[in-house]
C-alpha cells in the first residue's frame, strides 16, 4: 500500500481543523484563498468590487484597472499574529504563532487610447491598462497544542479499527509497513479470540482510564498568485476586465500526539502478561507544493457620478498538487526500552488535480463628492464544486466527501473611506459564511485603516481583527467498526494582522 489515505483513513487533520479524508481535507484548505488586496483594501473589508482605480483591481475585479489616468505602482508587506485558544476536556491551552510575509506587490501602466482629431475625448474608448500584481491568498503559518485526560478511551482504540478493517479475523495477517501493524508490534493492540460478550478482533491492550493525551501541530507555507490583468474605460461609464491568475502552493505540516497510561504487554518474549506504564507517540509529516491557474472577468457601471456598480466572475482555480507523507509510531513501556516503527516518506508520494470553487460577486459604492465612500460587496462561494482526481489513488471517498461534508457559502463586505484633505480614514468588515456542514463556524473580520499623500507618493497602514471557531478531531471512529467516541478539541482562532502599502505615480 502506498497512500497515507489508506494508512491512517481519517486520521489527519484537514484544513477546517476537522479530520475528514485527508485529500478531500486538503482541497478545502487550499480553497479557502483570499483576494490579494493594497492595506487601503484591506481597511475597508476588501468590499471593493464597485470601488476601482485601486492596485487590488488586478487581482480583484479587473475593470477597475480602467479608472487609472496615470501608471501606478506599489509595495504591501504583512506582519500576520495567530493565536489559537483550545479546550481539549475541559483543560485549556494556547498557542501563538507571528510571521512577516510580501503580501501584494502591484505595478499598472496607463494607455491613453487615441482618438480622431475633432472627436470629443470624453466619449467612446478612452484607455486600456494593464497590470500585474503578486498577492499572497492564503497563510498557513499557525502553531496548535491542546492536551488533556480522556476519559472515552486510548488512541489504541482507533489503531484496532484500522486493523480489524485491514484483516478481519486474522486470517492474512496486517499490512507491513501500516499504522495498525506498528500498532500491533509495539503491543498497543493484539487479536484476541471470541469471548462471552466479545468476538473475535483486534483489541486495545490499555487498561487505565483517563488517559493523558496531547497533540502539537505546526503548519507554515502558504499560497500566492501572480495576476495580469487589463482594465478598459468606455466613456467615463462603462469599464471592463479581463484577467488571469497562476498560482503556486506550498504547505508543509508536523504532527506528534503523545499518550501516556497503563496497558498489559507480554515482555521480553514472556507470555504472561504484566500491566505496564508507557508513553506513545504518533507522528506525522506532510510536504505538499502544486502550481495552478484560473481568470477572472469583470465591470464596473457609472449610472450617475456618484453610483459605481460592479460585478466579478473568477473561475475555479485548476491546480495540479504533489504530496508527500510521513508517519511512525513509537512507544516506550516502563518494563522494556523504546519500540519505533516508520515508514519510508518515499513511499507515500501523491499527485492529483484538485479544481477549486467558482466564486461570483457584486458591489455597489456610493461616493459623496471627494469626501469619500461607501462600499459593498455580496458574494457566492461555490464549495460544492470542488473536486479531485488522480490515477495514484481511488478518489471515490474524497470527491463524496467534498459533496456532502461542505456547502456553498455567500459572503458580505462592507467599508467606507472618508477623506480629509490629504488624509484617509478608512474601516471594514468581512463576513465569510461557514461552508462545513454541521460544524465550526464563520470567519469575522473587523479591519481599520489610515492613509496619507504627499504629491506622487502615498503611504497606507491597516489592522485586522479577524476570528473564528474551529474542532480538531485527532483521530476518529467509524460508527460501522466501532462505538467509541471520537475526542474533539474545541479551539478559537483569533488573528491579529497589519499592512503597510508604500506607493507612487508615475
Amino acid at each position: 500500500m502506498n497512500l497515507k489515505y489508506a494508512l491512517t483513513g481519517v486520521a489527519i487533520v484537514a484544513a477546517s481543523q476537522v479530520s475528514y479524508a485527508q485529500y478531500s481535507g486538503d482541497a478545502f484548505r487550499f480553497s479557502q484563498t483570499q483576494t490579494g488586496a493594497t492595506a487601503r483594501i484591506k481597511a475597508i473589508g476588501g468590499a471593493s468590487t464597485a470601488v476601482g482605480g485601486d492596485l487590488s483591481s488586478i487581482s480583484g475585479n479587473p475593470a477597475g484597472l480602467g479608472f487609472f489616468t496615470k501608471s501606478e505602482l506599489s509595495v504591501t508587506p504583512e506582519y500576520d499574529g495567530s493565536k489559537v485558544n483550545s479546550n481539549y476536556f475541559g483543560q485549556n491551552n494556547s498557542s501563538s504563532k507571528n510571521q512577516v510575509n510580501l503580501n501584494n506587490a502591484s505595478v499598472v501602466f496607463y494607455n491613453r487610447l487615441s482618438t480622431p482629431r475633432g472627436r470629443d475625448k470624453t466619449k467612446g474608448w478612452l484607455s486600456f491598462n494593464l497590470g500585474a500584481s503578486y498577492n499572497r491568498t492564503n497563510n498557513f503559518y499557525q502553531n496548535t497544542y491542546y492536551a488533556g485526560r480522556n476519559p472515552n478511551g486510548s488512541i489504541s482504540d482507533y489503531y484496532a479499527q484500522l486493523a480489524n478493517i485491514d484483516d478481519p479475523g486474522n486470517k492474512l495477517g496486517l499490512s507491513n509497513g501500516t499504522l495498525q501493524s506498528f500498532a500491533a508490534n509495539q503491543q498497543q493492540i493484539a487479536f484476541y479470540s471470541a469471548g462471552t460478550n466479545t468476538p473475535a478482533g483486534y483489541y486495545s491492550n490499555v487498561t487505565s482510564a483517563n488517559n493523558s493525551q496531547a497533540q502539537n501541530i505546526v503548519t507554515s507555507g502558504g499560497q500566492s498568485e501572480i495576476s495580469l490583468s487589463g482594465g478598459a474605460n468606455y466613456s467615463n461609464k462603462l469599464y471592463l476586465g479581463f484577467g488571469i491568475g497562476i498560482t503556486d502552493l506550498r504547505f508543509n505540516r508536523t504532527s506528534t500526539f503523545n499518550e501516556t497510561g497503563t496497558a498489559s504487554i507480554l515482555p521480553n518474549n514472556s507470555n504472561t502478561p504484566v500491566s505496564a506504564g508507557y508513553a506513545s507517540q504518533f507522528f506525522q509529516d506532510q510536504i505538499t507544493t502544486g502550481t495552478g491557474f484560473n481568470a477572472k472577468v469583470g465591470f464596473i457601471y457609472k449610472p450617475i457620478e456618484a453610483v459605481r456598480i460592479g460585478a466579478t466572475y473568477t473561475s475555479p482555480t485548476w491546480m495540479t498538487v504533489n504530496d508527500s507523507y510521513l508517519e511512525g509510531l513509537q512507544t516506550q513501556y516502563a518494563q522494556s526500552g523504546v519500540l519505533s516503527n516508520s515508514t519510508n516518506p518515499g513511499d507515500y508520494d501523491v499527485t492529483y488535480n484538485l479544481r477549486t470553487p467558482m466564486k461570483v460577486s457584486g458591489g455597489v459604492a456610493v461616493f459623496v463628492g471627494k469626501y469619500g465612500f461607501i462600499s459593498g460587496d455580496v458574494e457566492y462561494v461555490d464549495y460544492k464544486g470542488m473536486h479531485l482526481s488522480s490515477g495514484d489513488y481511488d478518489n471515490s471517498q474524497d470527491n463524496t466527501d467534498l459533496s456532502t461534508l461542505y456547502k456553498s457559502t455567500v459572503n458580505a463586505r462592507v467599508g467606507a473611506e472618508a477623506k480629509l484633505e490629504d488624509f484617509f480614514i478608512r474601516g471594514g468588515f468581512n463576513y465569510q459564511g461557514n461552508p462545513q456542514v454541521g460544524i465550526g463556524s464563520p470567519i469575522k473580520t473587523t479591519s481599520a485603516g489610515l492613509g496619507y499623500r504627499f504629491g506622487k507618493y502615498y503611504v497606507d497602514a491597516t489592522y485586522q481583527y479577524i476570528t473564528r471557531n474551529t474542532t480538531i478531531y485527532p483521530y476518529q471512529f467509524d460508527p460501522i467498526y466501532s462505538t467509541s467516541v471520537s475526542p474533539a478539541a474545541n479551539l478559537k482562532n483569533t488573528y491579529n494582522n497589519a499592512f503597510l502599502t508604500l506607493g507612487m505615480r508615475f
